[in-house]
């Protein structure tokens, strides 16, 4: 179960109709949180979905909370992922290219296809919502481990 609402908040959730008629309001803490997988992340990652996608929105939606030293392993995006920094203090990082800072408020978008990380720092905790856009039923394609040295 943990494993499905991980996958629906950030991994493999295809596109639902869209069924809404008028204003929709999903209550917060209505949707489980789920624990990131190994697989996905190292140290500690709390999804909460938010929103799944649908034809209209095209992109799931999710709240991650990375304890500090958290980060997700390299990964990439079919269709771009956009992030909304909401607590703490973070770092992203493209492939073959220095790490940078994230901050509450910051908003990050990243092109299709660039092979990147995201996470806490060492020493602070950090959230952000994530819009992963779907293409063909996939929102992720996930990579390789970040190793502690990449980390640093």
């Amino acid at each position: 179960m943990k494993k499905l609402l991980a996958a629906a908040a950030i991994g493999t959730a295809g596109i639902m109709p869209a069924q809404a008629e008028g204003i929709e309001i999903r209550a917060n803490g209505s949707t489980p949180a789920a624990i990131g997988t190994a697989e996905n992340f190292t140290g500690q990652a709390v999804i909460s979905a938010l929103y799944p996608p649908t034809e209209i929105t095209r992109a799931s939606t999710g709240l991650v909370n990375f304890a500090p030293g958290a980060r997700t392993v390299w990964h990439s995006h079919p269709a771009g992922q956009l992030l909304i920094v909401t607590a703490g203090q973070g770092w992203v990082q493209e492939e073959g290219k220095d790490k940078r800072t994230i901050n509450p408020g910051d908003v990050v978008w990243i092109p299709v296809g660039i092979k990147h990380w995201h996470g806490a720092t060492d020493t602070s905790p950090m959230a952000h919502i994530a819009l992963s856009y779907m293409q063909d039923g996939k929102n992720v394609d996930w990579l390789e481990p970040v190793s502690d040295e990449q980390y640093r």
